[in-house]
């Protein structure tokens, strides 16, 4: 998704990439106090280089997006920092990965995946489930939700944020996101994704922030999916996000025996 404010380093905001030109991070957003998000997974290779973000659902299984390529990547949960040593940390190898059935990378459609990882993880305060929801109503426009990630703070940057911030966006409704003043319907926002933003643009998820969970009213509503390369946080790309409909939510509990 696509807002992104330089704060300072620790302030630095996350990115996501995003298939064929399209880029996802956090623009305009804040640290967040240590461990206060127990849900967020941290998706890193080898090296430790960021891949994605995602959200723990079940003590063995992670959602995130399906344009994240975790292969021989590592889940760590109970990440604040990346670079740290933290105790908090518990850190799984992927075991599964399985990407919805009619994923489309071109149209974006259905950009969502699930983790199973190579054992349960301990639970506790700084690593918890978070539940799935159990409505799809649509969000109404001027809802505020939030978005956490450890991707770029700003746009094109080489280096992504070694903590994890968090912004606050706006949804705007599927009309004006596919008017000719944002994506022209290309691609086509469709009613299986949320635009979400800023007015005035300088707040969004961007390149390093895929995969993370879209926050309203307490409940996950989505999946940070993409933006505009380039222009995170710009009045005319504001992020995107795969909702997750009673289709998906149903797909994700057959898949993983229940949540």
């Amino acid at each position: 998704m696509g807002t992104l404010l330089t704060l300072s380093t620790s302030a630095a905001v996350i990115l996501l990439v995003i298939c064929r030109g399209f880029c996802v991070d956090i623009i305009g957003g804040a640290e967040v106090p240590p461990h206060s998000r127990p849900y967020m997974a941290l998706i890193q290779r080898k090296d430790k280089s960021l891949i994605c973000g995602g959200a723990l659902i079940k003590a063995d299984w992670v959602l995130t997006a399906a344009h994240c390529k975790v292969e021989g990547g590592r889940v760590i949960l109970g990440a604040h920092s990346q670079k740290a040593k933290e105790r908090e940390q518990q850190s799984f190898s992927i075991a599964k990965q399985i990407r919805y059935p009619c994923y489309y990378s071109d149209s974006k459609e259905n950009d969502i995946m699930l983790l199973q990882l190579q054992r349960r993880a301990k639970l506790g305060k700084a690593v918890k489930v978070i539940d799935l929801p159990t409505s799809d109503d649509d969000l109404k426009a001027g809802t505020i939700c939030s978005v956490a990630g450890w991707g770029q703070t700003r746009n094109n940057a080489r280096k992504v944020s070694d903590t994890l911030m968090e912004v606050n966006v706006t949804v705007l409704s599927r009309e004006i996101c596919n008017d000719n003043k944002h994506y022209r319907n290309n691609p086509v926002i469709t009613e299986n994704m949320i635009c979400a933003g800023a007015k005035n643009g300088g707040k969004d998820s961007c390149q390093g922030d895929s995969g993370g969970p879209l926050i309203c009213n307490h409940v996950m509503r989505g999946i940070t999916a993409f933006g505009k390369k380039g222009k995170c946080g710009a009045v005319d790309g504001p992020g995107v996000y795969t909702q997750l409909t009673k289709q998906y939510v149903q797909w994700i509990r057959e898949t993983i025996g229940g949540a």
